[in-house]
């Protein structure tokens, strides 16, 4: 990092956060009361649940609507796709959430919202009121850019492992039984999409799978973007140095569709056959966000008030994580998720109290990549709200990226999932 030491500026970042987002418990303030529910159980659902019902003392109750019955978490899910770690090492369940915080977990999928009445109806016929409502749905997938897998079947033989679960096994299965000698092909979508740095992570690390199991197979890495969009300068470096002549880097490649039988990526003046197709589809904000008459961006994205998270065209609705149309330079990444959940859990606190949100939010973003097994890189970075402009915009100087490659950033990337996973769940 060139302007502050690493450890250094976590801790100022830290309190800083806490600062900006921890100011609804002020003595000054009148007890929050009513019910929120939560729609999603990830890095954003289930810290806002956590959140809301320590921040209120359990004051307010909080329902929290999963469809799995576990969290799965994508952050280190490419570690299992090259075989370095385990499904059940990213895998939690929500017990403490139930047990130790109060919040009551209901396993079910919501088929609508009415925002009128403030209630959500469910797939087993039940309903849900509501006085707040957080959304924390992640993405689905544009498939209609890719139209040969516009089907569960196409979907099963061609993974895109983007939501970690059965499709991460299942590409970490196909990478197995790849030839020595054979082609993995990894298409990126244009940004802005779920974690900018993932795919290039993706392809060190099935690289480096390769390069210690299959040395004479390939990795090519299809990018509908003009240059890699995160960590441009370490990604390059590692590629050159750990993976000559494994990964070959192909930008402005935008794949338009696919052949599955044979494989085959379809390019607008090519055609790229491989032995293992990984492609990463275009995204959009999850059906429930889109089908419930919030305000999109691009028909994507969710619009919202960065004061409280709260969808810009419908009051009592707050939008976080991977949904909604980001701030400038801000990825789509869990850590960003989890300090999301709490800048929306203070302000509704506040506005359960009959207060306004803090005016001045402030929350911080750290990626770890991983490069190899054990050695990892990071970017960082701090953002303020900026009222002229109404969004939060980054902080000059308060962030950057690895001097290197270490495999001391892979400890403390290991470390950081162990602690945000702590900080939403337990």
């Amino acid at each position: 990092m060139a302007d502050l030491d690493r450890r250094a500026f976590l801790k100022a970042g830290a309190l800083a956060g806490a600062l900006a987002l921890t100011g609804c418990a002020g003595s000054g303030m009148r007890p929050a009361r009513g019910h929120v529910v939560v729609v999603g159980g990830g890095y954003g659902g289930a810290t806002a649940a956590k959140y809301l019902r320590m921040w209120s003392a359990r004051g307010v109750d909080v329902t929290l609507v999963e469809r799995a019955p576990r969290f799965v978490s994508c952050p280190m899910s490419n570690l299992v796709i090259a075989g370095y770690r385990s499904m059940a090492d990213i895998t939690l369940d929500y017990d403490r959430l139930q047990h130790h915080w109060g919040v009551r977990v209901v396993h079910g999928e919501v088929l609508a919202i009415d925002t009128a009445a403030r209630r959500l109806r469910l797939a087993d016929g039940g309903e849900l009121h509501y006085d707040r409502l957080v959304l924390s749905p992640g993405i689905d997938f544009l498939w209609q850019e890719v139209p040969g897998l516009d089907s569960a079947t196409a979907q099963g033989s061609i993974p895109h492992a983007w939501k970690a679960g059965a499709q991460t096994v299942a590409l970490r299965r196909q990478l197995e039984a790849m030839p020595d000698g054979g082609v993995f092909v990894l298409s990126i979508p244009r940004a802005p999409y779920r974690c900018p740095p993932g795919p290039y992570e993706r392809a060190c690390l099935v690289a480096d799978y390769c390069k210690r199991h299959k040395p004479r197979a390939k990795v090519l890495v299809l990018d509908a973007n003009d240059e890699i969009v995160s960590k441009k300068g370490l990604f390059a470096k590692a590629w050159a140095e750990l993976y000559p002549g494994i990964i070959e880097y192909r930008p402005q490649s935008e794949v338009r569709d696919v052949h599955v039988a044979t494989r085959t990526a379809r390019l607008d003046f090519d055609e790229v056959r491989a032995d293992v197709l990984n492609v990463i589809p275009p995204q959009r904000a999850a059906d429930i966000a889109a089908t419930s008459g919030l305000r999109l961006i691009n028909q994507r994205w969710v619009e919202i008030d960065w004061l409280s998270m709260e969808s810009s065209n419908t009051p009592g609705v707050h939008v976080l994580g991977d949904a909604i149309f980001p701030a400038p330079t801000m990825p789509k990444s869990g850590h960003v998720a989890n300090q999301q959940a709490k800048l929306a859990a203070a302000a509704i606190l506040r506005l359960l109290a009959g207060e306004q949100p803090d005016p001045a939010p402030l929350l911080m973003n750290t990626c770890y990549s991983f490069v190899d097994a054990r050695s990892a890189i990071h970017v960082a970075a701090v953002f303020q709200y900026d009222p002229a402009s109404r969004v939060l915009q980054p902080v000059a100087g308060a962030g950057g990226v690895s001097g290197a490659r270490s495999e001391l950033e892979g400890r403390i990337a290991n470390g950081w999932a162990q602690n945000m996973w702590a900080d939403m769940l337990s």
